[in-house]
């Protein structure tokens, strides 16, 4: 059977996804008005590395659209244009981009670099989205003496950062298991 087999990369996507789905519902923190630091972003993260952002990508926007049917909450969206915010910037963009990931590591010799600086890049564009979005549509949640952008960057941050510090390191950590055990397998074939 060929190693690279789409069949065989297929399986590891939907696992993939359904991995991340599952790691999803295990919160270490949850804010108030959504948002959530978990491990479900490396799932996506390591299938980038490893199959490339094709396939990160595919499973990504998949995984994506799961989020949205899973955890869809009416939002205080007043016209379809702050719908459509909502349905970009808080799911389809903001989890479809952790499937680039190999793409912001690709320029990096050290792979383990690579990965922590790929991971680090997706979280970044998905806090962009998450701002976007507070400041677009979830305005009426700002505290007075907020500025909306300003209370937007600060709550998305809380949850956003602590997440991408642990899905670097857990991608850094676990693609170097998984190249290790590639390495053994080529040895032993």
């Amino acid at each position: 059977m060929k190693k690279n087999s789409t069949t065989v990369i297929l399986v590891e996507s939907a696992l993939m996804i359904a991995l991340s789905v599952v790691l999803d519902f295990f919160k270490l923190w949850q804010m108030p008005f959504g948002g959530s630091v978990t491990c479900g972003m490396v799932p996506l993260v390591l299938l980038s590395f490893h199959r490339g952002p094709k396939w990160g990508v595919g499973a990504a926007f998949t995984h994506s659209l799961m989020q949205m049917l899973m955890r869809f909450d009416a939002p205080p969206a007043k016209t379809f244009g702050a719908f459509a915010v909502v349905i970009l910037m808080d799911y389809v963009i903001a989890f479809t981009v952790v499937g680039a990931a190999s793409i912001f590591g690709k320029p990096f010799k050290n792979r383990s670099v690579g990965i922590a600086v790929g991971s680090c890049a997706v979280c970044l564009i998905r806090l962009l989205c998450s701002f976007i979005s507070g400041v677009t549509v979830w305005q009426e949640y700002t505290p007075e003496g907020w500025a909306v952008w300003q209370y937007s960057l600060v709550y998305n941050a809380a949850y956003m950062i602590p997440q991408m510090v642990l899905t670097a390191i857990l991608a850094v950590v676990l693609m170097a298991v998984i190249d290790r055990y590639e390495g053994q397998k080529t040895r032993i074939a």
